[in-house]
C-alpha cells in the first residue's frame, strides 16, 4: 500500500470519528445540552453507550440498528453522517494532500454536515457554528488555495446581504421573512471560506436544490404554500459542491450569463 493511500484511508478513519462526535453535537446543541463532557446515551432509555457499541458505523452493524438494552431504533442519521464525513474526510486528503488547505476544507466539511443536519431536524441553524466558522475561515484565508482574504471578506458581506435581500424582499410582498438569518450567517460563512465566488455557486445550487425539492414535494402532496423548508441544507449542499468543483463550477455558472 502506497503511503498517499495509507494517508488518504487515514483521513477517512478520521472522518468516522469526527462524523460520530458530529451525531452528539448534532443531537444536544439544539436541546442546550452540553457535547463535550457527558458519555453518549441511548435517547430513548438514556443508558450509556458501552464503547464497543459507540465504534463509527460498525457498532451500528453489532447492534442491528437497535439500541442494546431496551431494542429501540437507532436512527438511521447516525451511520450516514458518519459514513457521510468519512468521505468528505478522505475527498479532503485527495484533493489537497497533507496541507492546512485539507484540514480546512474538512473543518468546513463538518461545519456544513452538522449545520444541515440539524436544519433538516430543526429548522435552525445554531450561532454556536455558523459565528464561530465565519472567524475560522477568515483566519485560515493566508493559507488557503482557492480564494483569497480579499474575496472571503466580499463572500461574507455578499453571503449576509444576498439573504437578508432576499428576505427581506418577501417580508415585502408577502408578510413574513423568506429566509431566516441564520441562513444568512451560513452563507456568510460559506463566503468565509470559500470567497464571494463560492457563495455564488452555493446559492445557485442551493435554491435550484431547494426548488426542485419543493416541486416534487408538491406534486406529492407533502409540500404546499405555507410550508417550511430547510433552506440551510440546501446551501450546505450547495457548498460541497463549490468546494470540491473548485473554479469548473463557477465557470459553468458564470458561463450560462455569457452571451
Amino acid at each position: 500500500m502506497s503511503l498517499d493511500l495509507f494517508l488518504g484511508i487515514y483521513a477517512g478513519l478520521l472522518g468516522l470519528v469526527v462524523g460520530s462526535y458530529l451525531n452528539v453535537v448534532i443531537h444536544r446543541l439544539p436541546r442546550h445540552q452540553p457535547t463535550v463532557v457527558e458519555r453518549s446515551r441511548c435517547p430513548h432509555c438514556g443508558k450509556a453507550i458501552r464503547p464497543w457499541h459507540n465504534i463509527p458505523l460498525i457498532g451500528y452493524l453489532i447492534l442491528g440498528g437497535r439500541c442494546y438494552d431496551c431494542r429501540k431504533t437507532i436512527h438511521w442519521r447516525y451511520p450516514v453522517v458518519e459514513g457521510l464525513v468519512g468521505i468528505l474526510f478522505f475527498l479532503c486528503y485527495r484533493n489537497w494532500h497533507a496541507s492546512l488547505a485539507a484540514l480546512a476544507a474538512a473543518a468546513l466539511c463538518a461545519l456544513l454536515v452538522a449545520l444541515a443536519t440539524i436544519d433538516l431536524e430543526h429548522f435552525m441553524l445554531p450561532d454556536r457554528l455558523t459565528l464561530p466558522g465565519i472567524v475560522l475561515g477568515l483566519l485560515l484565508q493566508p493559507w488557503l488555495p482557492w480564494t483569497s482574504l480579499p474575496a472571503a471578506f466580499a463572500g461574507v458581506m455578499l453571503g449576509a446581504g444576498l439573504v437578508l435581500l432576499a428576505g427581506g424582499t418577501w417580508r415585502i410582498l408577502y408578510g413574513r421573512w423568506g429566509m431566516g438569518f441564520g441562513d444568512a450567517k451560513l452563507l456568510a460563512m460559506i463566503g468565509a471560506f470559500l470567497g464571494w465566488q463560492g457563495v455564488l455557486v452555493a446559492l445557485a445550487l442551493g435554491s435550484l436544490l431547494g426548488a426542485l425539492t419543493a416541486a416534487v414535494g408538491a406534486l406529492a402532496g407533502r409540500i404546499t404554500w405555507g410550508s417550511r423548508l430547510p433552506f440551510g441544507a440546501f446551501l450546505a449542499a450547495g457548498a460541497l459542491a463549490a468546494l470540491f468543483g473548485a473554479t469548473t463550477w463557477l465557470d459553468a455558472y458564470l458561463g450560462l450569463a455569457t452571451p
